[in-house]
């Protein structure tokens, strides 16, 4: 089964305002500890025994915060590793190529929570990359999956048709194809490089799949979602 996973907490947050004006967005507090605390705490029960934090914006207190956690756990500044003008979901993955080796690794984004079960769903190891997926009665704020039986054939970032309601949730499993695939990206219309782009390229190819999530996902985007969030952990963990 897969071990390493990588965490991409480079980015400021800048849809939380003032809030991560002198803190990364993954270590505001909900009910008393940093969201990030809560997400390495579900990748402990799913099993992961090689985690790897990519960080950026603030880095010396994503830093301390996780020596303080685990000291085990491996980190990565970006910005150090790529600088601060090449910007995009891609740089992460790069960032973290030389501690991710030659083997199959599984990656999430340090503002999104998901359970130990759909964690551990995408430790499998095989040919494959997997995308999670998620059904959403807002499809058009999302990247939309087109799938056919269990592959997806493309990513359709915030579409204005209509193309399904199976929407990518940013929790990927990936085999080493995809550093093959990230050389190819351009920048996007957005001026950014986008994994979602090396997806789509392996998705060409018939080496991405698509796997649900049975339990939830809580985005940590935006102010009002710390209360969403303390609501659901007492509800959930009783917390």
């Amino acid at each position: 089964m897969i071990n390493k996973i990588v965490i991409s907490v480079a980015g400021k947050g800048t849809r939380m305002g003032d809030l991560t004006k002198d803190i990364p967005k993954p270590l505001l507090k909900v009910k008393g500890k940093p969201f990030l605390y809560y997400l390495l705490e579900n990748i402990k029960k799913a099993g992961f025994s090689e985690i790897i934090v990519v960080t950026g914006y603030k880095s010396e207190k994503v830093e301390k915060f996780l020596k303080d956690y685990d000291s085990s756990i491996q980190t990565v500044n970006q910005f150090e590793k790529l600088g601060e003008e090449k910007y995009g979901t891609v740089c992460p993955i790069l960032s973290a190529k030389d501690l991710i080796g030659n083997e199959d690794f599984v990656s999430v984004n340090g503002d999104n929570l998901y359970s130990p079960e759909d964690l551990q769903s995408f430790r499998i190891e095989d040919d494959y990359c997997c995308v999670a997926g998620l059904e959403s009665e807002n499809p058009e704020l999302y990247g939309v999956l087109n799938i056919e039986g269990d592959f997806v054939t493309k990513i359709i970032e915030k579409p204005k048709e209509f193309y399904g309601n199976l929407v990518n949730i940013n929790l990927f499993k990936f085999t080493t194809d995809i550093f093959e695939a990230i050389n190819k990206v351009g920048k996007s219309e957005r001026g950014e490089y986008e994994i979602t782009d090396a997806v789509n390229i392996l998705a060409k190819e018939k080496k991405v799949k698509v796997k649900n999530l049975k339990d939830y996902w809580k985005d940590f985007g935006k102010p009002e979602d710390i209360e969403k969030l303390e609501e659901f952990m007492k509800k959930e963990y009783n917390l």
